[in-house]
């Protein structure tokens, strides 16, 4: 069994419209956020180390968002991210956002293609090696 990685989310005034439920964009910050903090604490290569030492950058090159519940100001959610392949360049990445608790309602599925990119020609590398090794050695991903 593939292993998945968790991250709560406090639905703030930041990211409501003025009906008081998520502003759809705020989604796709969310998704970014919960990406960054899986690679920093899942994986071990933090967008920091990426960006500023190695000069990688992984663009997002599809997304695909199915909105199924509102979510509210002051809600708890918890994002799951999940591993679903990993290709020469890139991953496909899957994101459920569910209200925090034992009920968990599902609020927002998303699907994410990141491609890791070379900052300098920002054209697409072959996924770093230690992070490859890194989705096996955690089960995030099994060859």
């Amino acid at each position: 069994m593939r292993t998945t990685h968790v991250v709560p989310v406090e639905i703030g005034f930041k990211h409501c419209d003025p009906a008081g439920i998520v502003f759809y964009p705020r989604y796709v910050e969310i998704f970014n956020d919960t990406v960054e903090h899986w690679l920093k604490h899942g994986i071990g290569a933090s967008f920091a180390s990426l960006h500023d030492e190695r000069r990688i950058a992984m663009p997002i090159v599809n997304l695909q968002v199915d909105f199924l519940a509102p979510s509210r100001l002051g809600e708890e959610l918890a994002a799951e991210l999940a591993v679903e392949d990993v290709g020469r360049s890139s991953l496909k990445l899957a994101i459920e956002l569910r209200s925090a608790g034992a009920a968990g309602e599902p609020r927002v599925r998303a699907r994410l293609v990141p491609v890791f990119v070379d900052m300098q020609t920002m054209r697409p590398i072959a996924v770093p090696d230690d992070i490859r090794a890194a989705l096996v050695a955690r089960q995030f991903w099994q060859q």
